[in-house]
């Protein structure tokens, strides 16, 4: 069973990621709650991520669309997001990744998704890359 969408993230959130950590292809999964720029909602999204280090790497690829991804849209205007790996939750800033970082974590996220290459290829944008830096309060 390939998890997908809300039910991703119920599975998820019910079994500490026991259900849901592991993707398809091998891939991880984190969970991000941003807040909704027009709604101010909080808003879950499952993605694939890495660690860079300690903190999480996640892609706003929307397979290629033409436009970014809501979530990333999101903390473009709030950049204070939750995150839950597996059983842990904590509070980060995201911030997009340029120049040197970006291309090393380019490289480093096609190796757990080998499908960003692909997607870039499809869109005029350049693909962000996001490193979710943890707060330490």
């Amino acid at each position: 069973m390939t998890l997908f969408g809300q039910e991703h993230v119920e599975r998820y959130q019910a079994t500490d990621g026991e259900e849901g950590h592991i993707w398809r292809e091998g891939s991880t999964i984190l969970l991000l709650t941003t807040q909704g720029r027009k709604t101010g909602n909080p808003t879950t999204t499952p993605l694939i991520y890495d660690l860079d280090g300690e903190n999480p790497v996640i892609v706003a690829s929307k397979g290629g669309a033409p436009e970014h991804p809501g979530w990333y849209r999101n903390i473009l205007k709030n950049p204070h997001v939750n995150v839950q790996i597996k059983g842990e939750k904590f509070h980060a800033h995201p911030r997009t990744a340029e120049g040197e970082e970006r291309e090393r974590l380019w490289k480093q996220m096609n190796k757990m998704w080998p499908h960003y290459d692909e997607y870039q290829t499809k869109t005029d944008r350049e693909i962000p890359v996001v490193v979710l830096e943890r707060a330490h309060h």
